[in-house]
């Protein structure tokens, strides 16, 4: 992979807030806007195994989306492929932003976390 993939939903104000850091940092990274380019099932497993994190973090969980789908009740029922599956059908139910990086893939910005992992 080349350079840093910064997949975000530009009228989120988390997103704003993370892409203005990024800068201040120096960190140079390709835009990618969630809701046009929704990730494929295949980048999502790919960034789901190279975060470290739990599936369920990469679910927008106060997003519209996920509470009309009612899918607090429903995931933990649903299989892991199921879950990769819903989460490729829609960019709104994927957790934003996503940095995918060199040093790794974060989920949600979290400053102290990403200036651990990245600066």
């Amino acid at each position: 992979m080349s350079g840093n993939i910064f997949v975000c939903y530009p009228r989120c104000t988390t997103c704003k807030k993370a892409e203005k850091w990024l800068a201040e940092q120096g960190i140079a990274v390709t835009v990618r806007d969630i809701k046009e380019d929704n990730p494929t099932e295949k980048e999502l497993r790919q960034w789901h195994e190279k975060s470290g994190l739990p599936l369920k973090r990469f679910f927008n969980t106060s997003g519209l989306k996920y509470k009309e789908l009612g899918l607090k009740d429903k995931l933990p029922a649903m299989s892991e492929d199921e879950q990769y599956a819903l989460l490729a059908t829609d960019g709104m139910l994927v957790k934003r932003p996503i940095l995918v990086s060199e040093k790794g893939v974060l989920v949600g910005f979290k400053e102290k976390e990403w200036l651990e992992k990245l600066v």
